[in-house]
Parts: C-alpha cells; structure tokens; sequence
C-alpha cells in the first residue's frame, strides 16, 4: 500500500540544499554577521540583530516543499493556505508549480478540486482537525511541515481538554495557526476554548471568573467572544477550570502576563489552595520567538539611529518585533526589500500593528549624516530579502558595498 502521510520528509535534504543556498544566500548578511553583528559601509553603520530570520520550523517547511516538488515532479501539488507569512518564498511556490488553496472569508478551505492522486502540503501553521480528516478521506499524499512548537502547544491543548480544562489561547482568532490550536480541544467531546487576543480581552476573562464589579454579564461575554470560542461556550461553565495557552508568534512577554492574570483571578475566585484544581499554565512560549524578540530587547540597549523590520506584514511574530522597536527608535516594518525604491528613494511601510493597517510612503526617511542602521526580520524571512533591503538602503545612500573586502572608512 502507497504510504500517504510523510512528516520527517524523503531525505532529500542533501540534494535541495544547493538550490536553497543559492536562492535564499546573502553575502551581505554573511559578512555583517561574521564581523560581529556589526560593520560599517561608507558613513552607515549596519548593525543585525543576533537572532533574526529563518527560524529551524521555516527552514524545515521551506527544505520538506522544496523535497515534495523534487519527489513528486509528475503530480499536482497543493499548498493548503501559506507554507509560512512571507511574500517572497510563497512566490517562490507559486514558480515552483504548487497550487495554492486558499481559504474562503470564515477560514473554511475547499478541498474539491484535490484528488487521490496528488500531493498535499500542510504549511508551518498547521491545519485544523476538521480539515486533516478531510484531505486523510480523500486520500491525497499529505507532506506536513507543522512546526514542532506548534504541535508542543497542540498537545498542551489537547490534554487540557482531555483533563475537562478550557484552553484560554493568546492569540489572532482568524490566524491559521489559532485556529488549529483551537480545533485540537475538540477532540474530546466537552472540549472548550476560548481566544483572546491582548491583555485587554484577557482582562475581561479575568474579571469574569474573579466576578469583578463591572464584569460583564455572561449574555455581554457570548457576544463579545462570539466568534472566539467553541460552540455552545458558556462562560458560569467553562472558565471554572482553565488552562492557558498560545499562539507561538504572539509576543512572548504578554503571553507570560496574560497567565499570571489568569492565575491572580481563579485565585481571587477559589482561593490559593485550590488554584491546582483550576487553573493550568502553559510553557509553550516558543524559543525561537522569544529569542528574535530577546534579540531586539537587546539591541534596543543601545538603540540604532533607525530601524527596518522585514517580514509579511501578516506575519505575527514580524508585527511584535517591529511593535517592540517603535518603542525605541524610529522604525520601518517593509513586507519585502522591494518596499525600498532606490529610483525614488522611497519606503513604502506599515506603520502600525495591525496586520491589515495600510501601507504609509516616506520620502525623506534616511537620516542626514552618519548613522547607524539596525535590521531584525521575522522567523519567516529569508537572508537574501534581509540582504537586499540593506543594500538597497545604501544604494539610496550613495554607497555601493564591496562585499570582497571590508570598508575603510576615514577617522
């Protein structure tokens, strides 16, 4: 019987390796890391943040993509949503000869199109349960490049349903990823979740189950998560026993805080000696999250004279890492280094947080005289867009980089 279920790839690794390197390699990048993080380019100094891009769960669904396509060169392939939030390696995808499935505006996938004779890829998000068993009935190949702190926090959610606790999810209720979180508290049949998106909508939560004054009442509750919990949630019910989880890209710190909040509250409800009968926390905060954004945190010691941030702008953990810089310095969060137009001189950026928030154009953005330039990247950005971006900078700059050699610049 043809195996039809592949999650630790066809060991290819060896043979894709090269293509990889040469389409995603910046020499740029190489360089300024292999000077410590930091060098200097005519008057710009260009300073990288210790931990940026690619992340071990992107490389690995980049490196199980690019071995489907090479093992499967005579079927169709097709990608269920985004392999990962970045414009330029779904382009990449796309060029590749993979279909893409997109979901309609409630996030449901249809699968109609798809056959027992082709291929599957499941993106670094995950999929929910729903739409595994779906494609499992087809009978389809399915290649899953889930990440593996993905599934660490799936399987958090899943024994907190297991145990009768409602999983409390930091995070984006439309974001694929939680909404698989999600569909995992579902495998048992009283399983419950419940999605918040910030400490603001968590602070509703805990003022409920600590019946604060002013809490909402549980009609209020209903309609405000509506679309953030699983069916039938009743409030009285459900939040007597909680167990807090997250999305992996949410900002690592608020997910910390968000449970201890949690906690504080069943406290304030139970009492401290019954809090283990109530309330659950999580340690799934993911290390290579936590690590970009200790990375920025530690930058931002000594903060640049500017920023750039590149990364989809639907890309979560690119989002916090741009909204953690603009507390420090002025910052330019750009989805691609195409966004910097080296004929105008022009950027064309996101401004805010908001995935959706629209784009801004600056015209008189770099700064007049020497100055030093800080970069960081999302976990889904590939070295040669991170490459680009800086080079682009310093084109505008009037400076064109001899990368075989260091640069000189006068005392």
């Amino acid at each position: 019987m043809e195996q039809t279920y592949f999650r630790k790839g066809f060991g290819l690794k060896a043979e894709v390796k090269p293509l990889i390197d040469a389409e995603y390699h910046s020499e740029i990048v190489h360089r300024v890391r292999a000077r410590g993080y930091e060098d200097r380019f005519g008057d710009v100094t260009v300073r990288l943040a210790q931990e940026f891009g690619f992340c071990y769960g992107v490389d690995r669904a980049v490196d199980y993509a690019y071995e489907t396509v090479h093992k499967f060169p005579d079927r169709t392939i097709y990608l269920v949503g985004e392999i990962i939030h970045n414009p330029h390696v779904n382009r990449r995808m796309t060029e590749m000869g993979i279909q893409f499935l997109y979901p309609d505006p409630d996030g449901e996938f249809d699968f109609a199109e798809v056959t027992d004779d082709d291929v599957v890829l499941l993106p670094a998000f995950g999929v929910t349960i729903d739409d595994f068993d779906r494609l499992k009935k087809i009978g389809c190949i399915l290649v899953d490049t889930t990440c593996g702190s993905v599934l660490h926090v799936w399987k958090r959610v899943e024994g907190y349903a297991r145990d009768g606790f409602t999983a409390l999810i930091h995070g984006k209720y439309q974001h694929e990823e939680s909404r698989a979180t999600a569909s995992q508290a579902l495998k048992y049949p009283d399983g419950k979740y419940l999605i918040v998106r910030d400490m603001k909508e968590a602070m509703l939560v805990c003022d409920y189950i600590a019946k604060r004054e002013g809490h909402m009442d549980a009609e209020a509750f209903k309609a405000h998560f509506a679309e953030k919990c699983s069916e039938g949630f009743d409030p009285d019910r459900d939040l007597e026993q909680v167990g807090v989880a997250n999305q992996t890209t949410m900002l690592a710190n608020e997910s910390l805080a968000i449970g201890g909040q949690v906690r504080i509250a069943m406290i304030e409800r139970f009492g401290e000696e019954s809090i283990d009968e109530h309330y659950r926390s999580f340690g799934t905060i993911c290390s290579a999250t936590q690590e970009r954004q200790d990375a920025v945190k530690e930058m931002m010691a000594e903060p640049p004279d500017m920023m750039i941030v590149i990364g989809g702008y639907n890309s979560s953990n690119t989002n916090h890492l741009a909204h953690m810089c603009r507390e420090y310095t002025t910052t330019y969060h750009v989805e691609d280094a195409a966004c910097i137009d080296t004929e105008a001189g022009t950027i064309r950026h996101k401004p805010e947080l908001a995935a959706d928030h629209p784009e801004s154009i600056e015209t008189d953005w770099i700064p007049e005289g020497p100055f030093s330039l800080g970069v960081t990247a999302g976990a889904s950005t590939p070295n040669n867009k991170i490459g680009e971006a800086v080079i682009r900078i310093l084109k505008i700059r009037g400076i064109e980089p001899e990368l075989g050699a260091p640069t000189v610049v006068p005392e």
